[in-house]
């Protein structure tokens, strides 16, 4: 279905494409706030890709699955922002205004907010903060594996690896969460 509406969308039908952002727009928010652990810049990451997908329809390949394609855009675009992320600024680094203000000042608070907390139990945000500690070439593969219910062929198909390094790289990744897990639980 996603790929006949990919022709349509294709050829300039925008109910078909219209369908599309709505099959996919939760999946590619889900994907990219567990990657960014940040709504605004998950609901940013969202629109770029379907921004994406729009403007490079025509290079879709039909016999590949859109949600293999959609998936290793949006998974791009979050690698790309956390790559940026890292090098953007110190959080020790005085801010213009001067007054001793750092960066560390205009953080959010790491507090859930209320309605969260309801709904999260401890032992579900410890295993998300342990997610968020894992090195970058492992979490996205944990993330699109056990959150997003990829399968290994996808992952593959996603990240553009062989199967075998993926699985590797998911053997690896549990093995760290199963020892931070061990700690903390």
């Amino acid at each position: 279905m996603d790929t006949r509406l990919a022709k349509l969308a294709r050829g300039g039908d925008r109910a078909a494409f219209a369908e599309l952002v709505e099959l996919y727009r939760d999946k590619i928010f889900h994907l990219a706030y567990r990657m960014l652990h940040n709504r605004h810049e998950a609901e940013e990451i969202a629109q770029e890709t379907f921004l994406r997908v729009y403007t490079n329809l025509d290079r879709y390949d039909e016999n590949q699955k859109f949600s293999t394609w959609i998936y290793r855009i949006g998974t791009n675009l979050c690698i790309d922002r956390l790559r940026k992320r890292k090098a953007t600024f110190s959080l020790d680094a005085e801010l213009n205004e001067g007054e001793g203000g750092d960066w560390y000042n205009t953080l959010a608070s790491p507090e859930e907010s209320p309605d969260n907390q309801v709904v999260l139990s401890e032992t579900q945000q410890q295993i998300r903060e342990s997610i968020e500690t894992l090195p970058e070439k492992y979490k996205a593969v944990v993330i699109l594996r056990y959150l997003q219910d990829l399968s290994l062929q996808e992952i593959s198909d996603v990240l553009s690896m062989p199967v075998t390094t993926i699985k590797t790289r998911l053997h690896r990744g549990r093995d760290f969460l199963r020892k931070k897990l061990e700690k903390l639980l």
